[in-house]
C-alpha cells in the first residue's frame, strides 16, 4: 500500500509499537474524546484495546516524523477481521447484532471497526487515504460484503430520532443483509414517521462516515444498539461490493489498476 503524499505512510500493522500506536490513538478518540470507557480501557496506559485486537489487521496511517517507540506515530486507524479468520469463532460485532443472515449466505465477509482519525489531521486526506486502503484489501481479498457498527455520540435517543429513522425508511437493509440489533440494548429506529421526516436536519445530524457508506450503496441493520460503556447508539453498516454504486466502485478499480482505461 503506498500514498502520494509524502505526509503519510499507510500500511498494516506490523509489530507491537504499530499495535500500541493504534490502541492509543483509539484512547484519545473513543475514550478521552467521546467518553468511552469498559474493562479493557488502560487509563494509566491511555490505550483502548480489547482481546479481538490479536485477531484482526490494523490498517494504519502513519506520520513518518514521529517516533514509533513513543506509539503517537498513528494517527488513522481501521480494524479489518476477514471470515475466513474467524473460524468457529465469533465477530466483534456479535455482542450487539445477531449476523445470522451475514453467516448464512456463504460469501466473504470483512468486519470492519474502530474507524479513527487523529483530531489534528482531521478535514483533509487522512479518511481519504485509509478509504483507499480499505479498497485495495477488499480487492486483493475479493471480499463480497462488508459490515460493522458505527456509532452516533451520546446514549440519548430523543436527539438521534430523525437520523435514526432517515435510515431506518430509506437505507434498510434487504432481508438476505439484514442484521438484527440484539434484545438486550436494542432501540428501535423508526421513531417518526417517513412523512414527518425532516431529510436535511436528519442527514446533518448523520456523523460524516455513516453518511460515506451510505454513497457508497451501504444499509443499516434492523435496529440501533445502546452502548453506554462506550457512550454511543450504534448502527450496523452493511456493504456488498456487488451492489456498490458503480460512480464510487469504478474509481476504486481504477485507482487500483483494475478497471477498464
Amino acid at each position: 500500500m503506498q500514498t502520494d503524499d509524502p505526509a503519510y505512510v499507510l500500511r498494516l500493522a506490523c509489530g507491537s509499537d504499530d499495535l500500541l500506536g493504534a490502541q492509543r490513538l483509539r484512547y484519545r478518540v473513543f475514550v478521552a474524546e467521546m467518553g468511552g470507557d469498559g474493562p479493557h480501557v488502560d487509563h494509566a496506559a491511555q490505550l483502548e484495546r480489547d482481546e479481538f485486537d490479536a485477531l484482526f489487521d490494523h490498517l494504519l496511517l502513519i506520520d513518518p516524523r514521529a517516533d514509533p517507540q513513543g506509539h503517537d506515530h498513528v494517527i488513522g486507524a481501521y480494524r479489518l477481521l476477514p471470515s475466513d479468520r474467524v473460524g468457529g469463532g465469533r465477530y466483534y460485532s456479535e455482542a450487539e447484532y445477531d449476523l445470522a443472515v451475514l453467516r448464512a449466505g456463504g460469501r466473504r465477509l470483512l468486519e470492519l471497526g474502530r474507524s479513527c482519525v487523529h483530531p489534528g489531521h482531521r478535514g483533509g486526506t487522512a479518511m481519504f487515504h485509509l478509504w483507499n486502503g480499505l479498497a485495495e484489501y477488499v480487492l486483493d481479498r475479493q471480499i463480497e460484503v462488508l459490515f460493522g457498527v458505527a456509532s452516533f455520540h451520546g446514549t440519548s435517543v430523543a436527539p438521534l430520532a430523525g437520523a435514526l429513522s432517515y435510515l431506518h425508511h430509506h437505507h434498510l437493509a434487504p432481508p438476505a443483509l439484514r442484521v438484527q440489533a440484539r434484545p438486550a440494548q436494542r432501540q428501535a429506529m423508526d421513531l417518526i414517521a417517513r412523512s414527518d421526516l425532516d431529510r436535511k436536519a436528519a442527514l446533518a445530524a448523520t456523523p460524516a462516515l455513516i453518511k460515506a457508506y451510505l454513497r457508497l450503496g451501504g444499509f443499516v441493520g434492523e435496529g440501533a444498539w445502546i452502548d453506554h460503556a462506550f457512550n454511543t447508539t450504534d448502527v450496523c453498516l452493511v456493504m456488498d461490493t456487488a451492489r456498490m454504486s458503480a460512480k464510487h466502485r469504478d474509481f476504486y478499480l481504477r485507482k487500483q489498476g483494475r478497471g477498464n482505461r
